[in-house]
């Protein structure tokens, strides 16, 4: 009697199954674009690690070619400047992380507190415009800052203050703040976008017992506007974590010019390989970084979500 039970129930969850998947139907087929590009776009070119591992041979064919393991990575970590690039990438990556995402936040709180609906439309459009300019299009504003010989700043700026003209593409001292500078304009109106989405998700409620308890608008921010948004900021921060050994190859190759005298303070790990796939054509090498890169991110995904959830467990990823 009770394996009948058994039977019946497992055949009555088999039927609503059924059930399930034809009603969403239209679900399914509305997922399957997304879900073709996702395997041709991401899962598919994952067979080309084996570059990583081979001297590859055009004329033999990339399955043909002789396997030398780990001596492509050598590139990488037997290099004079392999230290250098890794230090650049991880301090830069660190410092972006950290003043992108209060800038962000900062800018979400106070466009929440803009009442007038196309005035917030308008602050929102300003701010998200240079995330749409092109890397390109970003190199020659700068340029046209910074430019020795018409630049704004060394015809106008430096001699109204009584200073000297700068030859800013050959002083490293000024690059780490210019980049920092350049990424955060560029960046931070995207994820003030997001956060804004988080901001205005809060319940005005909150705020009103908090103005009635005598709470200042420093504190409502600090008690209930960051607690509440500290999950966004969570993902968002992580997902950053998990890109910390690549670089925004425009910011660190365009916009300085591609300078030799600055490499000691613009070159990464995405810009040496570059040079390096130039120089010697080796695509085996560029797999590898790849590869090194990639691992390396999803190690630091690991350890930050094994921390977040050692804190906070309702705020890990997974």
């Amino acid at each position: 009697m009770q394996q009948t039970n058994i039977k019946t129930k497992n055949v009555s969850t088999a039927k609503s199954k059924k059930v399930n998947i034809f009603r969403n139907s239209a679900l399914y087929v509305m997922m399957l674009p997304g879900l073709i590009y996702l395997i041709i776009n991401n899962y598919i070119p994952m067979f080309g690690l084996i570059i990583a591992f081979k001297n590859v041979n055009f004329s033999k064919g990339i399955l043909a070619s002789d396997w030398i393991w780990f001596k492509n990575f050598e590139f990488l970590f037997k290099s004079a400047d392999a230290l250098i690039i890794t230090r650049n990438t991880i301090l830069y990556n660190v410092s972006f992380i950290i003043i992108n995402t209060v800038v962000a936040v900062a800018i979400a709180i106070l466009l929440n507190e803009i009442k007038n609906k196309l005035l917030l439309s308008l602050y929102q459009s300003l701010i998200l415009l240079p995330h749409l300019i092109s890397m390109v299009v970003v190199s020659y504003l700068v340029y046209a800052m910074l430019s020795t010989d018409t630049g704004f700043l060394n015809k106008t700026v430096l001699p109204a203050l009584g200073l000297k003209e700068i030859n800013w593409y050959t002083e490293t001292k000024f690059w780490p703040v210019i980049l920092t500078f350049v990424s955060n304009w560029k960046g931070f109106g995207f994820l003030s976008v997001i956060y804004f989405s988080s901001v205005v998700g809060i319940s005005d409620e909150y705020y009103e017992a908090a103005s009635l308890d005598g709470a200042t608008k420093w504190q409502q921010v600090r008690l209930i506007t960051i607690p509440l948004i500290k999950p966004t900021i969570i993902i968002m921060t992580m997902l950053a974590i998990g890109r910390i050994f690549y670089s925004d190859f425009g910011l660190f190759y365009q916009v300085p010019m591609n300078s030799g005298a600055l490499y000691p303070v613009t070159d990464v790990i995405d810009t040496y390989v570059f040079r390096g796939l130039l120089q010697l054509g080796n695509i085996g090498m560029s797999s590898a970084a790849g590869m090194y890169q990639s691992v390396v991110g999803f190690i630091c995904i690991l350890l930050s979500n094994y921390a977040v959830r050692k804190l906070s467990a309702e705020d890990a990823l997974f």
